[in-house]
């Protein structure tokens, strides 16, 4: 059966000491379920969370990593930097990255291969932009996506692998893909992964969605079958925004 996830991505907010206020009313708030809940602070915050949430069932992910193990490489942070902190989940190919530091599919599978290699498990965003869906090229883009950064991988490397499908059209943007066209592109993933993979891997691999996700709205997208949770950004801020989403599924 599927694990049902929803992941709290903070981007580039918080500092310590908002992150210390922001952890400690999460830990007041929430009530254990069976749903996976993950919080993504900034690498400033990760030690503070980790040892914050020591015996709670949240697990803690960093937003990014080097696919290197060290060298020269000013403001990067590698895969065995996170281990050795107690770090054993990492966001990868977040459209933002994509954007704005120009990650390709090619350096993804270089930064997915490395934290396998670590043993980290993966969170890996995928989606297209709004020029492709106008043109209805969606369905490819996603395709093409998934097999650049991670049809090399080996069926049993799929264990440490979450999908998180993010129309980029609907990142911070307050627009929401219908829960139709949610679950129409979370059930194309899962015929993806069947055709490249077999059914029973597409059966049990976690397909997050994530673009715009709030209180409101995220009953109804994650009572689609194919979506398995949420990768939360804005609403992941607030402690009780978050913990309402947490509990809409």
């Amino acid at each position: 059966m599927r694990k049902q996830i929803v992941a709290g991505n903070w981007k580039m907010n918080k500092d310590y000491f908002s992150s210390e206020i922001f952890v400690s009313k999460l830990i007041n708030l929430y009530k254990k379920t069976d749903t996976e809940v993950i919080i993504a602070p900034p690498f400033t915050s990760l030690r503070l969370s980790l040892n914050m949430l020591k015996g709670s069932s949240i697990d803690v992910a960093a937003q990014n990593m080097h696919f290197l193990e060290s060298g020269p490489f000013t403001g990067e942070i590698s895969a065995s930097m996170l281990k050795s902190i107690g770090v054993d989940t990492v966001i990868l190919g977040h459209s933002e990255r994509r954007t704005y530091f120009n990650e390709t599919d090619s350096l993804l599978a270089k930064k997915v291969d490395t934290a396998l290699a670590q043993g980290i498990r993966i969170i890996f965003c995928f989606g297209e932009e709004l020029i492709d869906r106008k043109s209805g090229n969606q369905n490819l883009v996603v395709k093409n996506q998934l097999k650049n950064a991670l049809f090399h991988l080996p069926k049993i490397a799929w264990d440490k692998i979450i999908l998180a499908y993010e129309p980029v059209w609907a990142i911070g943007t307050g627009e929401t893909a219908t829960p139709e066209q949610a679950q129409e592109m979370h059930a194309h993933v899962r015929e993806i992964l069947s055709n490249n993979y077999s059914s029973d891997l597409a059966d049990r691999v976690s397909v997050l969605y994530g673009g715009s996700v709030k209180s409101d709205n995220a009953k109804e997208i994650f009572s689609k079958p194919d979506v398995d949770g949420g990768l939360i950004g804005g609403a992941a801020l607030d402690a009780e925004h978050f913990i309402s989403i947490i509990n809409a599924i």
